[in-house]
């Protein structure tokens, strides 16, 4: 590998520092509810208390990050805010971008209004910059005394990321930026120095309302779920046709009326080829009353990419990189393609999503290349990895079933 001369700075992980330590009133849940009002006359004053915790401190609901010391082949930077329900109702989590400031450069400065919006420009923050900022929300709601939500960022760089002049560029302009502002508070004791990357999210919370695009409380990713296949209905003891089904929908919501479940990796369906995927496909459904559909590399990546510090994209003779947000516009397509071009795998790790985790390795209907295809391995007790595998290796097939939620 040839040597690197790159300019960087560097960073200071109070890089998510936080404005004001505060929580949701119950004052202000009041108002939010009589700001509410629907069909009924009399609405019940609830408690609402929402808290938000970093390192176990109270902070506030809007976050600042703040990076002053980010270069290439820095360790991944990973923080964690925890939403705690302790009032009396359910609410619903958001987040969004407020504004995005890069080296002071006006074209890579963002506020999010009418034109701009906050998906786009987190999708950029993740994808299109030599450094890589994700964010995760682990549940769109948390629960009146349920289990908390977390709320993650993590911030990385790749040393390697086949993009040398791209580095080079950034650090350069980095270093020029730092220079710039020590010289302005040699001019001026008053000048605060500004950090070369800041960006501010803001994170909500507000009452949890059963329409349709809220997020169903009911059915969660990885939710396990037994259902008869040939009953095509919910089920209470594991047999033939009551299987074990894992939610894979990222985020159903209450306006869905289906829900997407991966029949239990572990269980052996039929070891078949990709090359025989659709008759032997068939052949296991054949007798199944439920709706299905086969398993594609897209259900896969969707998932693994929630976890925004450890599911890695691997190519050779390059840095692993996290995969990261993949929700905007045709991302997914992109990182895809990325992978394929270099020869390249994703990595996940087992613990975090045990319901996609088999001994046995098993097909996606998805091609990788001409003579392969995406398929699930189990490489170690820790990981497991979505790769391109020959056409011929026999593997398990799992088809994914479409439940009604009538039935369940």
């Amino acid at each position: 590998m040839k040597k690197k001369h790159k300019l960087y700075l560097r960073i200071n992980l109070v890089s998510l520092f936080f404005i004001i330590v505060s929580f949701i009133s119950v004052t202000l849940a009041w108002f939010a509810y009589s700001g509410m009002s629907n069909l009924s006359t009399e609405i019940d004053v609830k408690a609402w208390y929402i808290t938000l915790e970093n390192n176990g401190e109270e902070v506030s609901n809007e976050v600042v990050i703040s990076l002053t010391d980010v270069y290439p082949g820095m360790e991944t930077l990973n923080e964690i805010i925890k939403i705690n329900n302790l009032g009396d109702s359910d609410a619903t989590v958001k987040y969004s971008i407020v504004s995005s400031r890069i080296l002071g450069n006006p074209e890579d400065n963002y506020i999010i209004d009418e034109t701009i919006k906050s998906e786009y420009v987190e999708d950029l923050l993740a994808h299109e910059y030599p450094f890589h900022l994700n964010i995760n929300l682990s549940k769109n709601y948390v629960l009146s005394k349920g289990e908390e939500t977390e709320f993650e960022v993590s911030i990385s760089w790749p040393l390697d990321s086949d993009h040398d002049s791209l580095d080079s560029l950034w650090g350069s302009e980095a270093y020029k930026y730092q220079l710039s502002e020590i010289n302005k508070k040699k001019d001026n004791e008053d000048y605060n120095i500004k950090p070369a990357i800041q960006i501010v999210i803001k994170i909500t919370a507000e009452q949890y309302l059963k329409e349709d695009d809220s997020s169903d409380t009911k059915y969660n990713l990885g939710d396990e779920i037994l259902f008869d296949v040939v009953n095509n209905q919910v089920c209470t003891e594991i047999n033939e046709t009551c299987l074990s089904t894992y939610v894979i929908d990222v985020d159903n919501k209450m306006g869905d009326d289906k829900v997407t479940l991966l029949p239990n990796p572990k269980k052996t369906y039929l070891n078949t080829t990709f090359n025989n995927y659709q008759s032997d496909y068939e052949l296991i459904t054949n007798d199944w009353i439920t709706d299905t559909r086969p398993l594609v590399v897209n259900d896969i990546l969707k998932i693994i990419s929630k976890d925004i510090e450890n599911s890695m994209l691997i190519r050779n003779e390059l840095s692993d990189a996290i995969i990261g947000n993949l929700n905007y516009n045709d991302r997914i397509e992109d990182i895809k393609n990325k992978t394929i071009n270099y020869n390249g795998y994703y990595q996940f790790k087992n613990l975090k999503f045990d319901y996609l985790i088999s001994d046995s390795c098993y097909l996606t209907n998805s091609e990788y290349a001409l003579d392969t295809a995406f398929i699930i391995k189990k490489t170690d007790e820790n990981h497991s990895i979505v790769y391109g595998e020959n056409k011929t290796i026999s593997c398990n097939l799992i088809p994914v079933i479409i439940a009604n939620k009538s039935n369940l």
